[in-house]
């Protein structure tokens, strides 16, 4: 049993070092393409004020809608008051955005959290992979992940709900089966894991086509 434990412990910093690896690259990406496109904005400031020296200002409409749709690509669509729930958050909203997967977050963290970044980077990593894949299952039209985050009395409520193809998922042992294949099932494991040392609930629950993982963490920082 020592043995099987150590392999496990193994197996799940692999994977744990992997899953931060994927996750800050991610958030890296976001940065960078916001740091390109503040970059250039004295060129875009410069274009428009020559379209308008020429009195073109159809041109100066255009150019604006071109940016308007630029910035959505990188704009923080989620300010939750936390640095690190929002990276993540927002690097995977762009995420599944670009997979034609429609996000509605409503998020909130109004206090000091004592959760270090790591434990918070592997639960809403998670999380929003685990709803990402799901979703893809379905045709675009109806695809849908939502997401809510607020506090409740001392502690941190997080919610995440998408749809599903099948009405409602099948339980192995007390657990949801994962549809990811072999080692994926590790993410889920090290999300319960961190939730039950820092002395949280977490509960998920399947009908009507919609998977739905609740989860309460106490917060000491209030």
């Amino acid at each position: 049993m020592r043995l099987f434990d150590r392999l496990l412990d193994r197996r799940l910093a692999a994977y744990q070092r992997e899953l931060i690896e994927i996750h800050y690259a991610e958030v890296e990406n976001m940065y960078r393409q916001m740091r390109g496109w503040r970059h250039d904005l004295r060129s875009h400031i410069q274009t428009m004020k020559a379209h308008a020296a020429n009195g073109d200002w159809e041109a100066v409409n255009a150019y604006l809608d071109n940016l308007e749709t630029d910035l959505s690509t990188v704009d923080m669509v989620v300010k939750t008051g936390n640095p690190m729930a929002d990276a993540i958050l927002n690097s995977k909203i762009s995420l599944a955005r670009a997979k034609c997967i429609p996000v509605r977050a409503d998020a909130n963290i109004p206090v000091t959290l004592n959760i270090s970044e790591l434990d918070l980077c592997v639960i809403l990593g998670n999380l929003f992979d685990n709803a990402i894949e799901a979703s893809l299952t379905l045709p675009e039209a109806e695809r849908l992940i939502r997401i809510y985050i607020d506090m409740k009395g001392s502690q941190l409520y997080i919610s995440f709900t998408n749809f599903t193809a099948s009405k409602k998922q099948r339980k192995f042992s007390g657990r949801f089966l994962t549809t990811k294949g072999d080692g994926h099932g590790f993410g889920l494991v090290r999300m319960d894991a961190i939730v039950k040392r820092l002395g949280g609930y977490l509960t998920r629950n399947s009908e009507d086509g919609a998977f739905t993982t609740e989860i309460l963490l106490p917060i000491a920082d209030i």
